[in-house]
């Protein structure tokens, strides 16, 4: 045996399946994929050798909860011995099962699964294969339990006080690491996390390259995910990236979840959501009902300009624009729907939207805190400014590396805060594409698809309501900051 737990549940399974004859798959009680046997490589792999829902739990190492929901009716989770499971093409188990439940004192902690046609192995074959099935939930208890420990360390370090209580949970969580606490280590951030529940994380073995996961409160009421990804180059950030797509997906997953979804759309996991099968011995389960799904439509009346001088503006400007003016990028892609040069509702975080965000390498664990603040500033960033989303890295995010260090209060600057009431959204809007536009006056009545003569009556209407002077380096820095930070 080898002393890497993956490489250990590699060879159990290899070791059923050739008792089996056939290749096995582990799952954990999530049914989120551990190890599988190998196909016979010689040519081309038999389609029918496979089905979607055992296709999907190979590409994708996890199962849906559909098709968790499915086979948990034929009572797997109460099972000690093989459970047989009919073919059910309707809900796109087109073979039948054999599902051996992996038990460690008496509490199911995993399932071997084998696509069994009839008349299928032996019950010398399966009992031989039960025999091993014990040391598959020694291994996965004793996972569960160091993960869980790691859970609990390294939220510790991530909300100690800086002092002596950070310093003695970076010693705790140090000896627990051992040797994989020295290297090079970066902290990604996903939120909002899609849980209520603290303890809610999903298992740093399903997650790759991952050390440690633990969720940490993110505002008052949502959740966030903190992980320990390790690094093997300060100029390789593969491992965090991939894993933050990893659970950017899971995220969506959990949240889709919560929504009906219509069977015929998806073959297997789809369809097999909405029923329970039968026990062991009743026959196939139902077939599952089909379900729409509803689809929300977001409307908006166009709101009228600022002040009626602009109206006069905005005439002029189309009459010597005419009819050929080109909408700018932004124009186009956040205007669609309302008239040119209106801006968008705004930006700021939004219960929808799912980020994540990533630090840069620190070698060991003394600069873990500092690692989860660029990590968290990031995801701040991205759902600030969708444009940085939906993986953003903290060396990337530029003026939002500093803006996310402010206090809350940073953008009520006595001169910006008249500009940042809902009545002159559209001015604000202005005043901040032409400031990130440099200040020229071209680029910014293009990108937002307005005359240059609009344009500068509303930047004239900003320096009246803030009082500062756009001309000047120090306002406009002033203007830049605060506009940016009321998204954070």
């Amino acid at each position: 045996m080898t002393s890497d737990p993956k490489g250990e549940y590699q060879e159990l399974v290899d070791e059923i399946s050739e008792l089996l004859g056939a290749p096995a798959t582990l799952e954990n009680r999530d049914f989120e994929l551990i190890a599988f046997g190998a196909y016979d490589s010689e040519g081309e792999l038999d389609a029918s050798a496979l089905d979607p829902v055992r296709a999907r739990s190979i590409l994708t190492r996890r199962s849906t909860s559909a098709v968790r929901t499915w086979f948990e009716g034929f009572g797997i989770a109460r099972a000690t011995a093989p459970v047989r499971i009919p073919p059910t093409p309707e809900a796109g188990v087109y073979r039948g099962r054999v599902c051996l439940p992996v038990r460690h004192r008496g509490v199911v902690l995993g399932y071997v699964w084998l696509l069994s046609d009839d008349p299928g192995p032996t019950d010398q074959q399966l009992s031989a294969a039960m025999e091993v099935t014990p040391r598959i939930g020694a291994l996965l208890a004793d996972e569960a339990q160091a993960g869980a420990d790691l859970s609990r360390e390294l939220r510790a370090v991530l909300t100690a006080e800086s002092g002596w209580q950070r310093d003695m949970a970076l010693a705790e969580f140090h000896t627990e690491l051992g040797a994989r606490g020295e290297g090079l280590h970066t902290m990604v951030c996903v939120a909002p996390w899609p849980s209520s529940h603290p303890d809610d994380a999903p298992s740093v073995r399903t997650i790759p390259s991952a050390t440690a996961v633990c969720a940490l409160p993110w505002g008052p009421t949502a959740q966030s995910l903190a992980l320990l990804v390790r690094l093997r180059s300060p100029e390789v950030l593969t491992p965090a990236t991939t894993a933050a797509a990893r659970l950017l997906e899971r995220a969506e997953g959990v949240r889709g979840s919560e929504r009906p979804r219509s069977s015929p759309a998806e073959p297997g996991p789809a369809a097999a959501h909405r029923q329970t099968g039968g026990t062991q011995g009743r026959g196939p389960a139902r077939p599952p009902d089909k379900g729409g799904q509803g689809q929300d439509i977001d409307t908006e009346t166009p709101q009228p300009p600022d002040r009626p001088g602009e109206a006069e503006a905005e005439r002029a400007g189309d009459g010597a624009a005419g009819a050929g003016r080109t909408t700018g990028a932004a124009g186009r892609a956040e205007g669609a729907g309302r008239p040119a040069g209106h801006a968008p509702e705004p930006r700021g975080p939004r219960p929808g939207p799912v980020v994540a965000g990533i630090a840069v390498p620190h070698s060991g664990l003394a600069d873990l805190a500092t690692a989860w603040q660029e990590a968290s500033a990031a995801a701040r960033a991205a759902l600030a400014e969708p444009r940085l989303g939906p993986v953003a890295h903290w060396s990337s995010i530029g003026p939002y590396r500093l803006l996310t260090t402010l206090p809350p209060t940073a953008s009520h600057d006595p001169a910006v805060r008249p500009l940042l009431a809902p009545s002159h959204r559209e001015l604000a809007h202005t005043a901040e594409v032409f400031l990130d536009c440099a200040g020229q006056a071209g680029r910014t009545a293009a990108e937002l698809g307005i005359h240059r003569q609009t344009l500068y009556y509303r930047l004239s209407r900003v320096e009246q309501l803030t009082g500062l002077d756009l001309d000047d380096g120090e306002d406009r820095l002033l203007l830049h900051m605060g506009l940016k930070a009321r998204r954070l």
